[in-house]
C-alpha cells in the first residue's frame, strides 16, 4: 500500500459535496474532486483502488446538470479509480447500466493496466444477452488516475509553421524505435524513445517538419482480435481521450505517461519539430451492442452513440446503433455532452500537453447530423470559432465508412484534407494506367479542382502515396496482391484496390536488374510526392525501404512485420537519398511550395508563365496533348522570377525556376528544353536517372534523353 494514500486501512474518508466542473478528477492538497457524466443514472460512486487491489466505493450523493460529482480529502496523484453507476436496464432502449460493471472516466488524464477479455468485462450475461450481468468486472479492467499535471514547460511555445512550409512524417510511437540499435533498449517503443537524439536528428535531417504520431490516446485491442493471439498495434480503437496510451510509457503508468509524454514534445519543439496526434472520436472500443462495457456504454449509452432512428426493428437484447465507422458504434458529435467531451479533449492536449494539431480519422462521421454529412453541423462550427483550436493544424480524413462520407475537396477553412485523389492519380501514373496525363498534372499542382472552387489554397492538399493503412513503398512496387495471412482473417481484410505493381516478380527477389528497377520506381514516386504543391506526408520508413512482406492491413502486427528496421545492409539508401534531396530542393526554394495557385499566365508583364507545361517535343502542350492516351511524360515548367506569392513585407519574392521531366514510359524519352527569353542555363539538381548525374549541366535548345521510368529535375544556372 503506497504511504499516504489511504489514513488506515478500512477508514472510509467522507465524501464532500465538491462540484460539478471540471469532469474527470481534479487533485489539490486538500482534497480530489471527481466528476463523471451520467444523466440517465440513479445512483454513481466513485471506487478508489489500493496496491493489492483493494476496492473502497464512495456514493457520490450530488448531482448537477447530469453530473455526478463530490469531493474526497487526502486521495493523493496516482491513486487508481473509477466509477460505478446505477440505473435503467433496458438494453432495446439503450439503457445499459450496471453498477458490476466498474467504468473508467471518459476525463482521466492517465489510465493504468489493461483489459482482460472475459465475460465479465460485457454488460450483459453471455448466456442471455436480454439479462444483465452480475459478474464483478473491476478484476479486467483498467483504472483510471488522478494526476498531478503540473510540468515545467520552460520556454516552449507553439511553432505555428506555414502549411506551405510544413512536410508530415507519419509515424507509430513503437514501431520507430522497437527496433532502433541507437535507442536504448529500456527506452524502446516509448515516448521517452522517441525524444532521443537518434530519431530526433534523424527526422530533422531527413528535412521533416511535423511528426504524425499515429493513435495516443488510450485504447484498448478488440476481444476478437485477441482471440486470434494478436493485439491492436495501430491504436484505432480509443477508450479514453484524454490519457496517453500507458503502453507507451518507459516510466510507468500511475501518472507518469503524461510527464514522458510532455518531455517528448518539449524535447520535439527545441529541435524545431511539431507533433501532431492521429485522433479517433469518431467511434470508441466499446464496439456493437455485443462489445465490452468499459465508460461511456455504463455511463450514457443512449446518448453517447448514434441510433438507426425510429421504426427500426432491434432484437430484445439489442439496439439500433448505427455504424458509419466499421467499428460497432458511431460517437453522436451532435450529442452536447459528446461535443463537450471532443473538443474539452483537443483543447486539453494544445494547452496541457503542447500538440500542434490534430488528423481526424474518419471525419466524415462526426459531422453527422440526423445520420446526413453537414458541413455546418456543431463540431466544424465550434472548432472554427474556437481562439484556440482554430489556430492549431486541422486535417480530416474526409470520409468515413459509408459511401455518402466521400468529401474530398468540402471541408471548410481552415481544414486541409488527406488527398487520395492525389494517391490513386500518382500511383497510376507511375504503373502505366493512369487515366490520362492531365489528372496527373492537376495532381502536381495542388487538386486545384478540389482546393479553388472555395478559396482554400494549394496547402489544403495533403498529399500522400501510402499511409499506415495499406502497402508501405516498398511493398507497392513488390507485390501486386497483399498477403494478410497472419491476420488470421483467411486474407479477407485490406483493400483489393492497392494500385501496386509487382514488376513481374511477386514478392521479394535477388535479381540485381529487377531490384534496381523497384527501387528506381520507389525513389520517383518519393520525389514526386516531396516536389508537388500541396503538403507532403511521407510514411515513416518509405525512405529507406520499409517492408511488411506484403501485408496491407497491418492492424494487428506489432511485430517485426510493423516495426521499422534500422540495419543498413536491407535499406534502400538511394531511396532515402533522393527523398532527402527533393525536401531539401523544397525547403529552400519557395518556388517548390507555393501558396498561391497557378494561373499558367506570367506574375509580371514581359515574364514567363508562372507554370507551363510541356511536351516532350519541347512546345508547351496542346489540347489534343492533354488527351492523347498514350502520352506517358510531360515537363513542368515553375518560373521563380518572380513568384506570384508576395515576401513577408509585401516585397517581390524572386527565386530559381526549375524544369521537372516525369517519364513514366518503359522507354526513354527525347525531349528538348525550348529556346526561350527567360533561362538560358540549367544543371540537373535531383535525378533518378543513372546516365544524368546532379551536377549535369544544361542549356535552352539541348536535347536530352529522358532514361525511362525517371525523374529528372534541372534548376535554373
Amino acid at each position: 500500500m503506497t504511504p499516504g494514500l489511504w489514513r488506515t486501512r478500512g477508514e472510509r474518508a467522507p465524501v464532500w459535496p465538491g462540484q460539478n466542473w471540471p469532469l474527470g478528477s481534479t487533485w489539490s492538497e486538500e482534497s480530489t474532486n471527481f466528476a463523471v457524466h451520467a444523466p440517465r443514472a440513479t445512483a454513481a460512486w466513485v471506487c478508489l483502488f489500493d496496491e493489492e487491489g483493494g476496492e473502497q466505493q464512495h456514493r457520490l450523493t450530488e448531482q448537477a446538470l447530469g453530473i455526478w460529482h463530490g469531493a474526497i480529502p487526502g486521495v493523493r496523484p496516482g491513486t487508481r479509480y473509477g466509477y460505478r453507476v446505477a440505473g435503467p436496464w433496458d438494453p432495446s432502449q439503450g439503457f445499459r447500466f450496471n453498477p458490476n460493471k466498474l467504468l473508467l472516466d471518459p476525463f482521466a488524464r492517465a489510465v493504468s493496466g489493461e483489459v482482460t477479455v472475459d465475460p465479465a468485462i460485457f454488460g450483459y450475461d453471455e448466456d442471455d444477452p436480454a439479462r444483465m450481468s452480475g459478474t464483478d468486472s473491476a478484476p479486467y479492467v483498467p483504472r483510471s488516475v488522478v494526476v498531478d499535471e503540473s510540468f515545467d514547460w520552460g520556454d516552449d511555445h507553439p511553432l505555428r509553421y506555414r502549411w506551405r512550409d510544413t512536410v508530415v512524417y507519419e509515424l507509430h510511437v513503437k514501431g520507430m524505435t522497437a527496433l532502433h540499435d541507437r535507442v536504448p533498449e529500456e527506452l524502446r517503443g516509448t515516448y521517452a524513445g522517441l525524444a532521443t537524439p537518434a530519431v530526433i536528428d534523424y527526422v530533422k535531417d531527413l528535412g521533416v517538419t511535423a511528426v504524425e504520431l499515429l493513435p495516443v490516446h488510450q485504447f484498448v485491442s478488440e476481444p476478437a482480435v485477441v482471440a486470434r493471439g494478436l493485439t491492436n498495434y495501430w491504436g484505432y480503437n480509443s477508450i479514453g481521450f484524454f490519457a496517453p496510451h500507458n503502453g507507451y510509457a518507459a516510466s510507468g503508468d500511475r501518472g507518469q505517461q503524461v510527464t514522458e509524454f510532455k518531455q517528448m514534445v518539449k524535447a520535439f519543439h527545441e529541435a524545431g519539430l511539431e507533433v501532431i496526434l492521429d485522433v479517433v472520436y469518431n467511434h470508441t472500443a466499446e464496439a456493437g451492442v455485443e462489445g465490452p462495457t468499459l465508460s461511456f456504454r455504463g455511463l450514457d449509452d443512449r446518448g453517447f452513440y448514434c441510433r438507426v432512428g425510429d421504426g427500426v426493428p432491434a432484437a430484445p437484447y439489442q439496439d439500433d446503433y448505427w455504424d458509419v465507422t466499421g467499428c460497432g458504434n458511431t460517437v453522436d458529435a451532435s450529442n452536447p455532452f459528446a461535443l463537450r467531451l471532443i473538443l474539452d479533449s483537443l483543447r486539453y492536449w494544445v494547452t496541457e500537453m503542447h500538440v500542434d494539431g490534430f488528423r481526424f480519422d474518419l471525419m466524415s462521421a462526426l459531422t453527422r447530423v440526423h445520420h446526413r454529412v453537414d458541413m455546418g453541423c456543431h463540431l466544424l462550427m465550434a472548432i472554427g470559432q474556437d481562439p484556440i483550436l482554430r489556430h492549431v493544424k486541422l486535417i480530416a480524413e474526409p470520409w468515413d465508412a459509408s459511401m455518402d462520407g466521400y468529401r474530398v475537396g468540402e471541408f471548410p477553412p481552415p481544414w486541409v484534407e488527406w488527398n487520395d485523389q492525389y494517391r490513386d492519380e500518382i500511383r497510376d501514373f507511375w504503373r502505366n494506367h493512369s487515366r490520362g496525363i492531365r489528372g496527373v498534372a492537376t495532381r502536381l499542382a495542388g487538386s486545384s479542382d478540389l482546393y479553388l472552387d472555395d478559396g482554400r489554397s494549394p496547402y489544403a492538399s495533403i498529399n500522400f502515396v501510402t499511409a499506415h493503412d495499406g502497402f508501405t513503398l516498398r511493398d507497392l512496387v513488390t507485390y501486386g496482391q497483399k498477403h494478410n495471412e497472419a491476420n488470421g482473417e483467411d486474407n479477407r481484410d485490406g483493400t483489393d484496390n492497392n494500385r501496386s505493381w509487382n514488376h513481374g516478380v511477386e514478392g521479394e527477389t535477388d535479381d540485381a536488374a529487377l531490384l534496381a528497377v523497384r527501387r528506381r520506381q520507389a525513389a520517383n514516386l518519393m520525389a514526386t510526392l516531396c516536389l508537388s504543391n500541396g503538403v507532403p506526408m511521407i510514411t515513416a520508413g518509405d525512405e529507406r525501404g520499409r517492408t511488411q512482406g506484403g501485408n496491407n492491413n497491418a492492424y494487428a502486427q506489432d511485430n517485426e512485420t510493423s516495426w521499422i528496421d534500422w540495419r543498413p545492409d536491407d535499406a534502400w539508401l538511394d531511396v532515402y537519398e533522393v527523398t532527402k534531396t527533393a525536401l531539401r530542393l523544397r525547403r529552400e526554394h519557395p518556388a517548390l511550395r507555393q501558396r498561391h495557385w497557378f494561373e499558367g499566365r506570367p506574375t509580371i508583364r514581359g515574364g514567363p508563365k508562372d507554370l507551363a507545361w510541356l511536351h516532350p517535343s519541347g512546345r508547351e502542350m496542346t489540347g489534343d496533348d492533354w488527351h492523347d492516351p498514350d502520352l506517358r511524360a510531360i515537363g513542368m515548367f515553375v518560373s521563380g522570377a518572380p513568384l506570384r506569392s508576395p515576401g513577408p513585407r509585401g516585397e517581390q519574392q524572386v527565386d530559381a525556376s526549375f524544369m521537372i521531366w516525369f517519364n513514366s514510359d518503359w522507354l526513354p524519352q527525347r525531349v528538348e528544353l525550348p529556346e526561350n527569353d527567360w533561362v538560358q542555363t540549367g544543371e540537373v539538381v535531383l535525378s533518378t536517372d543513372v546516365k544524368l548525374p546532379v551536377g549535369t549541366h544544361v542549356k535552352a535548345g539541348d536535347r536530352l534523353s529522358i532514361g525511362r521510368r525517371t525523374v529528372v529535375v534541372l534548376r535554373e544556372a
